[in-house]
């Protein structure tokens, strides 16, 4: 039986692009074998697809609300949604 997996939307604000946001959020996701995809948004927000193990994945969405060091995150918004089966994880 395979192991539960699940999947969220995640959009981040505040001052979370130019600051590495995206590179330490893919090292973050490898490091705990979460699936998916990080990218910067014309609006200067982060969103993000995260998949994975349930404790895996939520945390990285602790990380998220923290992020690397030089970010400002005001707000973390984040959506249940359907495992897509990625396989890695990229950035876009």
């Amino acid at each position: 039986m395979s192991p539960p997996v699940v999947a969220r939307r995640v959009v981040v604000t505040g001052h979370v692009q130019g600051v590495f946001f995206r590179e330490c959020a893919r090292g973050e996701a490898d490091r705990r074998g979460v699936a998916g995809w990080v990218r910067n948004c014309a609006d200067g927000t982060v969103q993000a697809h995260f998949e994975g193990p349930p404790e895996a994945v939520a945390e990285l969405l602790r990380w998220c609300r923290c992020g690397p060091r030089h970010a400002t995150v005001d707000d973390v918004h984040v959506s249940d949604i359907e495992p897509e089966g990625l396989e890695g994880f990229r950035i876009r």
